[in-house]
């Protein structure tokens, strides 16, 4: 079998050698899967990717031999799933890596955006300033915290929340009564749920269902003076809406780890200098004044990444590779 790996990462490699039955032909490329890549995977029967990579049809087309795609991640919009079924490739993912490490970073971008922390960095380091006006942040104790989702992420938040001596209010289309019952918080109403709390944490899947889930009008409903969260997908957020409740003092500030379209973004220079089709000019400029804005913090959807977890990435799809190989049953997406 030849199996190729993108979008790898430092340590990746050594790790996924030391986890793969010997015996194949193995590749690895930093490059993401895409239009611009798919040569590199055309003589290949397995390919591996992360959420950076973009599998939709001209690219399931241009991979004839491939019969499995392993993504090492827990969400798989990246690629078209039923597409890759009708032309008889498997589709496996990783499904719960990370729900602890996104979990401890929500409260990081949390407490980052609350009491200002990465601004007295800043001002200290650029200037030696010690001078703290504009610097007065808030409490989480006693705040509430609406916690939107709560799958294996949603329910670790929380927790933490709780130690925080937090009061917690959630939405999931889904109730998990012994769940609330366990970490004493109450499911409510999305647009409840928005409108009580002071910080909005966000933890649903990206689906058809949850686009622009966040959009101008749920916004408005939020607490004025409130902080929203984001660690799961960008796409969920309207972007231009985010930007309109941020501007108007609807949002005190935002911490987001994801933004929508962020392939593009990160692919932007050589997407623009192409003139390549499909690029949403507006969302491109919109996420560049989302992260300048003073009252937002943005990180490069790092909230996954622990040595752990990177790990259990690892572990997980050398087995999904190695169960296929020898015809295992396995759960397929």
């Amino acid at each position: 079998m030849k199996i190729v790996f993108f979008d790898v990462m430092p340590g990746e490699k050594e790790s996924l050698v030391a986890m793969l039955s010997p015996g194949h032909e193995v590749e690895f490329h930093e490059e993401s899967l895409n239009v611009n890549s798919v040569a590199l995977a055309r003589t290949a029967d397995i390919v591996s990717v992360f959420v950076k990579s973009e599998l939709k049809r001209d690219v399931l087309d241009a991979i004839p031999n491939v019969k499995l795609i392993a993504t090492r991640s827990t969400g798989f919009d990246h690629i078209d799933v039923s597409y890759a079924r009708s032309k008889n490739i498997q589709v496996t993912n990783v499904t719960s890596y990370a729900s602890h490490p996104v979990a401890e970073f929500t409260f990081a971008l949390l407490l980052t955006v609350t009491r200002r922390i990465y601004h007295a960095y800043n001002q200290l380091r650029e200037g030696t300033n010690f001078d703290i006006r504009g610097l007065k942040g808030f409490n989480v104790f006693g705040k509430t915290l609406g916690v939107v989702g709560t799958g294996r992420i949603g329910r670790n938040v929380i927790a933490i929340a709780k130690g925080f001596g937090m009061q917690v209010i959630a939405f999931d289309a889904k109730p998990d009564t012994a769940l609330a019952t366990e970490h004493r918080f109450t499911y409510a109403p999305l647009e409840q749920v928005v409108a009580q709390s002071d910080i909005v944490s966000l933890h649903v899947p990206y689906t058809k269902e949850t686009y622009h889930l966040f959009n101008s009008a749920l916004f408005a409903r939020m607490k004025k003076g409130s902080i929203f969260i984001n660690t799961a997908r960008g796409e969920i957020i309207d972007t231009h809406a985010l930007i309109a409740a941020l501007r108007d003092g609807t949002i005190w500030g935002a911490g987001l780890d994801v933004l929508e379209s962020e392939r593009q973004l990160q692919n932007e220079l050589a997407e623009v200098s192409t003139d390549a089709p499909g690029i949403d000019y507006s969302l491109l400029a919109a996420n560049h004044v989302l992260i300048d804005l003073p009252n937002v913090i943005v990180t490069p959807h790092i909230a996954f990444e622990t040595e752990e977890a990177m790990h259990e990435i690892s572990r997980a799809t050398a087995e999904s590779i190695s169960d296929f190989i020898s015809g295992k049953s396995h759960n397929y997406l």
